[in-house]
């Protein structure tokens, strides 16, 4: 379902463990990096009106849950700060191919592994936190993150043939699996 080809490393749940406000800071930053990156698809591929309509939902979709981070955050007293991003996102971009329409099938694909790797770390956040309400929190976000991920390898589809949009899709878990594989010293959502 989430075109995954890896699952999390129970090291990420000792870093989770040991820098939760990391997480849930860094959390914060990646839903308005979503937002950011639906909304340059948007403008991207402006004429595609399918894309349009859907990233515009997404766009607000991200914001909202970056609102719901900050509330959360908030009520447990850890400020919202700047941190140094995982190195996860830059090398999954780095993957995208330059031409079109080749460029525009990589974003989208790249953008829906992001969105499955976040429902399947929402996932298990939500199974193996003790803090009933952060295991409510992911438990609820992790509907729309696997129908974000859909989202996107379905618009991919608009752009190429399905065959050759899921051959691309395994190439790129592969090199996703790699890179969540090799981790990241910093506690980040993604590391």
């Amino acid at each position: 379902m989430l075109s995954l080809q890896s699952d999390t490393d129970t090291r990420w749940l000792g870093q989770v463990e040991t820098h939760l406000d990391d997480i849930l800071i860094d959390h914060a930053h990646c839903e308005k990096k979503a937002a950011g990156v639906a909304m340059n698809l948007l403008f991207s591929y402006v004429d595609h009106v399918p894309l349009a309509r859907a990233m515009t939902e997404i766009v607000n979709e991200e914001l909202a849950h970056f609102q719901l981070v900050l509330d959360l955050l908030d009520r447990r007293g850890i400020p919202f700060r700047k941190l140094s991003p995982s190195s996860y996102g830059q090398r999954l971009h780095a993957c995208v191919r330059k031409q079109e329409p080749a460029r525009a099938i990589d974003r989208l694909l790249v953008a829906g592994l992001i969105e499955a790797r976040s429902c399947e770390r929402f996932a298990l956040l939500r199974d193996h936190v003790a803090d009933g309400e952060l295991r409510e929190f992911y438990g609820s976000l992790f509907e729309s993150e696997a129908r974000h991920h859909a989202t996107y390898v379905r618009l991919a589809c608009d752009v190429a043939p399905e065959e050759a949009v899921r051959e691309r899709l395994r190439e790129l878990s592969a090199e996703e699996a790699a890179i969540i594989a090799q981790g990241d010293p910093f506690a980040r959502m993604h590391s």
